[in-house]
């Protein structure tokens, strides 16, 4: 059942010591910030909690979103940054060490990859990786389906359809990208970012606390909420981003607590 009831949510709330926030549609929409994030962030160290940071998006790097957030008077340390390129890096070397990579993504993306010692190969490479590409080309597509057809692995970042933006309009997303390549090819990829079961491991071992003392906070059924699904992790939707109302009485996926934005949430830490 969907705890509403504020009384019945304050409850809850109380044995939770961190909160994983998504970003966009949680915390900002596009270059906007809500007026509620900062007096939320201030309520979450005032009663002795923390908070990280867990964005899908794997168009940009660390160092972008530690600037962005940073120019929004956000205080937040670079290990308290997660972004979806970290989980599928850790599992490449834990799985795939020394093979190498072919990534459909942004310019970013690969210096990402590249920082942490992965080999990019244009030629013929192990494995080909998906991500968020905003600068997506016809060749690069042409590329990937060409190995991905002739047996390559394939993995891909992030399954998000869409990406939010200001106005309240969004642009096609990783996941779409993916449909793209699996009407050519036939295959579609494992995903490591949210709704991952690889995500949520990541989260608990970095963080250090247990199932129980975690919620995860987003806009999203499908990833933020479904992440958490059938585990010991609070999820909780916020209605500040994609998802309304109406969309969770379509949906399989359901949050444990249902709020309008997370300056209701601070007023029930």
């Amino acid at each position: 059942m969907i705890k509403k009831d504020l009384i019945e949510i304050k409850k809850h709330l109380e044995k939770i010591k961190v909160f994983i926030l998504d970003m966009d549609g949680t915390i900002y929409l596009g270059n906007d910030l809500f007026p509620c994030t900062l007096p939320f962030l201030n309520k979450v160290k005032e009663t002795k909690r923390d908070y990280y940071f867990f964005t899908n998006n794997s168009s940009k790097s660390v160092n972008v979103y530690l600037n962005k957030l940073e120019k929004m008077k956000i205080p937040i340390k670079e290990d308290h940054m997660m972004v979806s390129t970290h989980v599928i890096m850790q599992y490449l070397k834990q799985h795939h060490f020394n093979e190498t990579v072919y990534i459909v993504g942004t310019s970013a993306l690969l210096e990402e990859f590249q920082k942490q010692g992965f080999v990019i190969d244009e030629k013929d490479p192990d494995i080909v990786i998906l991500g968020f590409d905003t600068s997506l080309t016809y060749e690069k597509l042409e590329k990937a389906c060409m190995w991905i057809r002739h047996g390559k692995t394939y993995y891909g970042i992030n399954p998000d359809l869409n990406c939010p933006i200001e106005g309240g309009e969004f642009i096609p997303d990783c996941g779409s990208m993916a449909k793209l390549i699996e009407a050519s090819t036939g295959k579609y990829p494992e995903f490591f970012g949210k709704p991952s079961h690889r995500t949520l491991d990541y989260i608990i071992e970095k963080t250090g606390f247990s199932g129980e003392e975690i919620a995860i906070v987003g806009d999203r059924l499908y990833t933020d909420i479904a992440v958490a699904d059938k585990s010991d992790v609070t999820s909780i939707l916020v209605l500040s981003g994609e998802t309304k109302e109406k969309d969770i009485l379509e949906s399989e996926i359901k949050p444990d607590i249902l709020v309008e934005d997370i300056g209701v949430l601070s007023t029930l830490l």
